[in-house]
């Protein structure tokens, strides 16, 4: 007999329900990933999803006693660095199809949100990474090389989907250009396009690849570095409300024909009325480019002399809904830690091409996907219709003791309906069990009807 051999790419038995149910390698083979020989792109792609849950690298792996049954290096390197395979159409076919799954546990009546954020894309150690540039990290004041990895994802308050990402480059602060002979007809040849454009131009064609994939939203929720007039005149025309901090700058507010900074602004806003300690000011202005706007002043949580400013276009929005609905806006910066620290964003593969951080970045990202439905599973009682909540509800009426004394009455009934032979050994092996229980449970439970 021969022995049948496991498969490299098995996946785990907590992971495969999810991954078959999303469709994850029919998405795959819908966006067009097809090879004329050697191993399929869906057994590649498989392989390299399920290195995080093995807790193996490429590396190890093929240092492994079981590295021959695996494809050798340059298969899977080859895959990571193709540039005519649409990682961004993967992605996005995956990420709407989980929220058509998502939206369908939900209420019509919930807020839902596209945000958008940047994040660092480190790559402090390379020299000839292609398109590599230098950037400045504000939050530290510190510079980088790397990328500016600026991301959209759809959440619901509950759930945060990532749905499409573009890694930034400089042309200004660039350390390399373009890898030269790459064929201007492919997908990756688009991305490194993009890789140039500004950031609002970006969202911009975000928000119209997502709104043509069929995946809708009611706010855009975005950080100071991105709340500025003309993204926002761009996103409102496409049907949708922002809400955003603002950054104390010279942007302008229309108040009675007056042109007022941010801080001026603050001082005519009325007092808001209420317990709440936080919410400072609110007044109803227009910003200047006549985007008319709600501004709510809030205190700093950590500098109590200080204030933030949040921006909303939907005027029928009360303070407590703004900053409800802009408070989900911090999903999306979970999202970047646990894909950095847990998922080996920027780790797993260290490649040179920018063609192999845009695909392994979107695998680490549908790990997240998958990753995030099953916690929506698991923690939503709507999943399953509230039958395990009515089921322990049901379960909590009967105390421990009734229900061990109901069994044993029950047991007991079933021996004297038997043949003296199976009922005397039946009898028997429920004393023996019963005596074995701890002195506790017997003061607990009047257990008579066994003993003879």
């Amino acid at each position: 007999m021969i022995e049948q051999k496991q498969s490299f790419d098995q996946l785990p038995r907590e992971i495969k329900p999810a991954f078959q149910e999303l469709n994850v390698l029919k998405h795959l083979n819908a966006a067009g990933f097809k090879k004329k020989f050697g191993f399929t792109c869906a057994c590649l792609f498989r392989l390299v999803f399920v290195l995080l849950f093995h807790q193996k690298n490429w590396f190890r792996l093929l240092e492994s006693n079981k590295g021959e049954v695996f494809p050798g290096k340059d298969a899977v390197y080859r895959f990571l660095n193709h540039g005519g395979y649409a990682w961004r159409r993967f992605l996005l076919s995956l990420s709407g199809e989980t929220v058509q799954r998502i939206e369908k546990l939900t209420s019509e009546s919930r807020e839902t949100a596209f945000i958008f954020d940047d994040s660092m894309f480190e790559r402090n150690r390379s020299k000839t990474v292609e398109m590599l540039a230098r950037f400045k990290d504000h939050a530290t004041g510190a510079f980088y090389k790397g990328f500016r990895m600026l991301t959209m994802g759809w959440s619901d308050g509950h759930s945060f989907i990532p749905m499409d990402f573009s890694l930034l480059s400089s042309a200004k602060s660039g350390i390399n250009g373009i890898m030269e002979g790459i064929d201007k007809r492919t997908h990756g040849y688009k991305r490194r396009q993009e890789a140039f454009c500004s950031a609002p131009q970006v969202i911009s064609t975000m928000l119209d690849r997502a709104i043509q994939a069929g995946v809708s939203a009611s706010y855009v929720l975005m950080d100071s570095w991105f709340t500025h007039a003309p993204l926002i005149q761009e996103v409102t025309r496409r049907g949708l409300q922002v809400i955003g901090m603002v950054k104390n700058d010279n942007k302008r507010y229309l108040v009675n024909g007056q042109r007022l900074c941010l801080k001026k602004l603050y001082a005519v806003a009325p007092r808001v009325e209420g317990n709440n300690r936080y919410i400072l000011r609110l007044i109803r202005t227009d910003l200047a480019p006549g985007i008319p706007v709600t501004v709510v002043f809030v205190r700093h949580r950590s500098k109590k002399n200080e204030w933030l400013a949040i921006l909303s276009t939907d005027l029928a929005l009360t303070a407590q809904d703004i900053i409800r609905i802009y408070r989900m806006r911090w999903e999306i910066e979970v999202f970047f830690k646990c894909a950095k620290s847990l998922l080996r964003l920027q780790k797993e593969f260290q490649g040179r091409s920018y063609d192999l951080l845009v695909s392994h970045t979107t695998i680490v990202f549908s790990r997240y996907i998958l990753l995030a439905w099953q916690h929506r599973q698991s923690t939503d009682q709507r999943s399953l219709g509230g039958l395990f909540y009515l089921l322990c509800d049901e379960v909590g009426i009967i105390d421990w003791a009734v229900a061990l004394q109901q069994m044993v009455d029950l047991i007991t009934d079933i021996a004297t309906k038997a043949g003296k032979r199976i009922t005397s050994l039946i009898q028997r092996q429920l004393q023996q069990w019963i005596g074995g229980l701890p002195s506790y449970i017997k003061a607990y439970l009047s257990i008579s009807c066994c003993e003879s």
